[in-house]
């Protein structure tokens, strides 16, 4: 199953978190930090894109050395529509934020300064997006849409850019 196909299967499930609202409310956050940050709309994409690929390879490590709730419980304990710099810590190092806005800025050209600065609101908001399969009483496991974003197939069909692309036609928007 598909990023995207998790999501709108948890936006259909009432047991689970995701609703067309949050969902709005992410594209939105998204579109915001683009514009605070001077980020050029085009590039936001290839960045949005970028920092997915980092928290899915970072997620998978702890979900290798901790297993699945360790993980289930970053992304409970870290996601978020604001800033939030215990997000990134909790992620990456210092040494490993530096190269992730070193690399998204060679790719995109945007600074590493201002790639840096927009790490602290885009990990929150890709681990928002993950939870939006937790359950909603609460219970650990079942999380769809976090499942899928770690591709337990290894097939690499996994791009947060295009989910919230998609996610952004689904909402008319």
């Amino acid at each position: 199953m598909g990023l995207f196909d998790a999501i709108v299967g948890a936006i259909a499930n009432p047991n689970q978190q995701a609703s067309p609202d949050q969902l709005g409310s992410i594209l939105n956050t998204v579109q915001q930090v683009a514009g605070h940050s001077g980020i050029d709309p085009a590039a936001s994409n290839t960045v949005m894109s970028m920092v997915g690929g980092y928290v899915r390879s970072a997620l998978q490590q702890q979900q290798a050395a901790g297993g699945a709730q360790q993980v289930e419980d970053v992304v409970n304990q870290f996601s978020g529509l604001g800033a939030n710099p215990a997000a990134v810590s909790a992620l990456f190092s210092p040494d490993q934020q530096g190269q992730i806005a070193d690399a998204i800025s060679q790719q995109t050209g945007i600074p590493a300064t201002q790639i840096m600065a927009a790490l602290a609101m885009l990990v929150p908001i890709v681990l928002k997006m993950l939870q939006s399969g937790a359950n909603t009483q609460g219970q650990p496991g079942g999380n769809n849409v976090l499942s899928a974003f770690l591709d337990a197939d290894q097939d690499g069909d996994v791009d947060i850019a295009d989910a919230m692309g998609m996610a952004g036609q689904f909402l008319g928007r």
